[in-house]
C-alpha cells in the first residue's frame, strides 16, 4: 500500500492533482482507472492544481468514479492574482483564473489602498470552512487593467514568475571583477584572434553563442560552437546558483524579458559581445567532405567576437544583398547547414515550420500589427550547428565516457519520447477530415511523422494539423536517463548551448567540467540532485512557455478590440458538443462560435466525422470549412473570443 505526504493511505482513498475547469467542477487523477470527478460542493478548500487526498464514492459497476476532497496536502500556488471589488463592509478580490472559482474576502485595512476595479495580488490567509470564501490581505496593487505592462505583469504574477532578485544576488553578481586574469587566459585555449561571430535577433540583449568554421585542406570542415562560460561565474549553492534553479529559464513576454541571471551576469559579464575579451566553453567538431563527424574536442576557451550580426543581415549577405568582410565565410556556414539539414532528414528528424507571430508594440504598450514571424535561412544555420553541438555534447558522455569508465554517468538529457498509438490514431482521424489521408504505419518512427509533416506543409489548414501533429508527440523534457529524442531522430541529446537563459546547460557544464577533471563521484545523493535539477527545469520551462502563450494571446486579442466591426475568414479548427473553434489566419486567434448562435436549426455534434449537422436542414460544418465571422464577445480578462456568423 502506498503512503501519502501524511502517512498511510486509507484504501477508499487517492492522492493526486485537482484540475478544475471553469463550469466549477473537477478531476483527480489516479495511478491506475479513470480520473475521479469532483464536484464543487465536494471540492472543500481546494484550488486548481492543488495536491488533494480524495475519499472515494462507493459506485455502480460502469459509472465514473466520485469523490469527495477531504484533505489539501499541498497548494499550487502561494498567491492569487485578480481584480479587486470594494463591497459595503468589505473588499474582495475576483480571480483573473476561471478555475479559481472562490473570490478572496479582504478585510478592512489589509488592501494597501487598492481601489475599485485595479489588478492586484492577494494571499490566502484564513479559510475556516469550505462552506465560506477564503480571505487574506493584498500584498501588491498592479495598477488599473488599462495602465501601460499591467495585463502582462498580471500574467507575471499569475504564473508566480519571480521578478526580483534578492540583495543576496545583486550582491554576488556586484561582486564578480570586470576582465580576464592572466591565469585563466594562460589555462585555456585562446581564440582572441580566430574569425568568431555572433548572430542572434536584432533585440537582443544577452549573447550566449558564437561560432566558426574553417575548410580543411581535405575538403572536411572544422566547426567551433563557443556557448558562454556562465558556470565560471555562478558558482554552486551560491545565492546566484539558487536563484537560477528556482527560476530555471528566462521568461520572454511579448513585452519584456524576465531573466534567470542578473542583468549583470547576462547582460554584461558572459553575454559574448563584439570586440571585448569573453570566457567561453567550445566544442570544435571535424567533418568530413560529406558532413560525417569524424572527431571533436571539448576545451574551455576565451574569445573576441570579430562582430554581432543579427539574423536579418545575416540573410542579406547569404542573399547578396549586403556586403560583409566575412561574406565568404558565412555563405560557407550556409552551405554547410543545407547539407547538415539533408542528413538530418535523410535520418528520419521532422522538421517543419511552425507557424508563430510577432507583434510589434508602441510606447504605450499597444499592438500595432500582427505578423508571422519569418523562419530565414540564417535562423536554420544557426539551428543546425547548435544542434550537432548538442548531440556531441550527449555523446561524448553517454557514449565515449561511459564505454572508457564502463558506467553510466549522472547527465541532464533532452529527451523526447515516441508517441502513443493512441494520440497517433487520433491525429489520422482528424488529418482524414481535412481530407489528407494517411494510413497507420506498422511502426511509429520519426521518419513516418516527418513524411505526415511534408503532407501537412501545403494544405490550407496546415498551422492546424501541424499543431495536431505537435500535440500528438510526446513533450520533449529534461531526465537523467537517456531514452533518446524522438523528434529530432538523435539517439543522445542534450542542452548545452543557453546557460545563460537555462539552468540545465548550466549543469551540463559543470558536469563536463567535472567529468574532464576526472571527478565521477556518483553518490545517491548526486544522482538525486540531478533528478531534482531535471524535473524543477521541465516544470519551469511549461511554465515559461504558457506564459509566453498568453502573453501574445492578450496582445492579439487587444489588438482585434479595434477590429469588432470587421469581417473574417476563419477556418473551423475544432468541434466541441458546445459549438466549433475558428482560427483566422491572418492573425493566428482562434475563437467560439457557439452551438447556441446557430439558431436556424438544432444541430446535433457527429464527433467521430468532426463536424456538427443541422437535424431538419442537413446544413453542415466541418473541420477545414471557410466560413466568415464578427466579433460577438471579447473579453481580455477572461482571456477569450466569441464569434457570431456573418455573410
Amino acid at each position: 500500500m502506498k503512503k501519502n505526504r501524511n502517512g498511510v493511505r486509507k484504501p477508499n482513498e487517492i492522492v493526486g492533482e485537482l484540475r478544475v475547469n471553469s463550469q466549477g467542477y473537477g478531476f483527480v487523477s489516479r495511478d491506475q482507472g479513470d480520473d475521479v470527478f469532483i464536484s464543487m460542493k465536494n471540492m472543500g478548500q481546494a484550488l486548481h492544481k492543488d495536491i488533494v487526498r480524495v475519499r472515494l464514492f462507493a459506485t455502480s459497476s460502469g459509472k465514473n468514479a466520485e469523490g469527495q476532497i477531504v484533505q489539501v496536502l499541498e497548494r499550487s500556488r502561494e498567491t492569487i492574482v485578480g481584480t479587486f471589488r470594494r463591497g459595503r463592509k468589505y473588499g474582495y478580490v475576483v480571480p483573473d483564473d476561471l478555475k479559481l472559482n472562490r473570490d478572496v474576502i479582504i478585510a478592512a485595512g489589509s488592501d494597501r489602498n487598492a481601489r475599485e476595479g485595479q489588478k492586484v495580488v492577494c494571499q490566502i490567509d484564513q479559510w475556516e470552512h469550505h462552506g465560506l470564501n477564503p480571505s487574506g490581505r493584498v500584498i501588491e496593487v498592479l495598477g488599473f487593467p488599462e495602465e501601460l505592462g499591467v495585463d502582462v505583469l498580471s500574467l507575471v504574477h499569475q504564473y508566480e514568475i519571480p521578478t526580483h532578485f534578492a540583495d543576496a544576488v545583486q550582491q554576488q553578481a556586484a561582486s564578480i571583477s570586470d576582465g580576464v586574469s592572466e591565469a585563466e587566459l594562460n589555462r585555456r585555449v585562446d581564440l582572441r584572434d580566430e574569425i568568431v561571430f555572433t548572430i542572434d535577433p536584432e533585440d537582443a540583449k544577452d549573447f550566449d553563442d558564437a561560432i566558426s568554421l574553417d575548410k580543411m585542406a581535405d575538403g572536411g570542415w572544422r566547426i567551433g560552437v563557443h556557448i558562454a562560460d556562465v558556470s565560471h561565474y555562478v558558482t554552486e549553492n551560491s545565492p546566484m546558483d539558487s536563484e537560477a534553479f528556482k527560476r530555471g529559464t528566462s521568461v520572454y513576454l511579448v513585452d519584456r524579458v524576465i531573466p534567470m541571471l542578473p542583468e549583470r551576469i547576462s547582460n554584461e559579464m558572459c553575454s559574448l559581445s563584439e570586440a571585448s575579451d569573453k570566457l567561453t566553453f567550445s566544442v570544435f567538431m571535424t567533418l568530413s567532405e560529406q558532413g560525417k563527424l569524424l572527431s571533436y574536442d571539448i576545451k574551455e576557451s576565451v574569445i573576441r567576437s570579430k562582430k554581432r550580426f543579427n539574423y536579418g543581415q545575416v540573410q542579406r549577405i547569404i542573399d547578396g544583398e549586403l556586403e560583409s568582410p566575412f561574406a565568404e565565410k558565412l555563405r560557407e556556414m550556409h552551405e554547410l547547414s543545407k547539407m547538415l539539414i539533408q542528413k538530418r532528414k535523410s535520418r528520419g528528424s521532422i522538421d517543419f515550420d511552425t507557424i508563430e507571430v510577432e507583434i510589434p508594440l508602441n510606447e504605450r504598450g499597444e499592438p500595432i500589427e500582427i505578423k508571422r514571424r519569418l523562419r530565414l535561412d540564417s535562423h536554420r544555420l544557426i539551428e543546425e550547428f547548435m544542434l550537432l553541438a548538442n548531440e556531441t555534447v550527449a555523446k561524448h558522455v553517454g557514449m565515449v565516457l561511459k564505454e572508457k569508465l564502463k558506467r553510466e554517468l549522472p547527465f541532464v538529457y533532452r529527451v523526447h519520447e515516441s508517441p502513443d498509438k493512441e494520440s497517433v490514431l487520433e491525429l489520422l482521424q482528424m488529418a482524414h477530415a481535412f481530407g489528407v489521408d494517411v494510413s497507420m504505419p506498422a511502426k511509429i518512427s520519426p521518419r513516418f511523422f516527418q513524411n505526415v509533416a511534408e503532407q501537412f506543409e501545403q494544405h490550407p489548414a496546415a498551422t492546424v494539423l501541424q499543431d495536431q501533429l505537435l500535440r500528438t508527440m510526446m513533450k520533449a523534457k529534461y531526465s537523467p536517463a537517456n531514452v533518446g529524442h524522438f523528434g529530432l531522430a538523435y539517439r543522445y541529446y542534450t542542452h548545452f548551448t543557453s546557460p545563460i537563459r537555462r539552468y540545465p546547460d548550466l549543469t551540463v557544464h559543470r558536469l563536463l567540467k567535472r567529468y574532464a577533471n576526472n571527478k565521477f563521484t556518483d553518490s545517491s545523493e548526486f544522482n538525486q540532485a540531478i533528478e531534482q535539477i531535471c524535473l524543477k527545469s521541465t516544470n519551469n520551462e511549461i511554465r515559461a512557455q504558457n506564459a509566453e502563450r498568453e502573453s501574445i494571446k492578450l496582445k492579439q486579442l487587444q489588438f482585434l478590440e479595434n477590429h469588432r466591426q470587421d469581417v473574417f475568414a476563419g477556418l473551423i479548427v475544432r468541434i466541441v458538443n458546445f459549438g466549433f473553434f475558428v482560427q483566422l489566419p491572418e492573425f493566428q486567434v482562434d475563437g467560439l462560435v457557439p452551438i447556441t448562435s446557430l439558431d436556424d436549426d438544432y444541430y446535433i455534434v457527429d464527433e467521430r466525422n468532426y463536424r456538427l449537422r443541422g437535424q431538419n436542414t442537413g446544413i453542415e460544418y466541418k473541420l477545414g470549412d471557410t466560413i466568415k465571422v464578427k466579433i460577438a464577445r471579447l473579453d481580455r480578462n477572461e482571456n477569450l473570443i466569441d464569434f457570431v456568423m456573418t455573410v
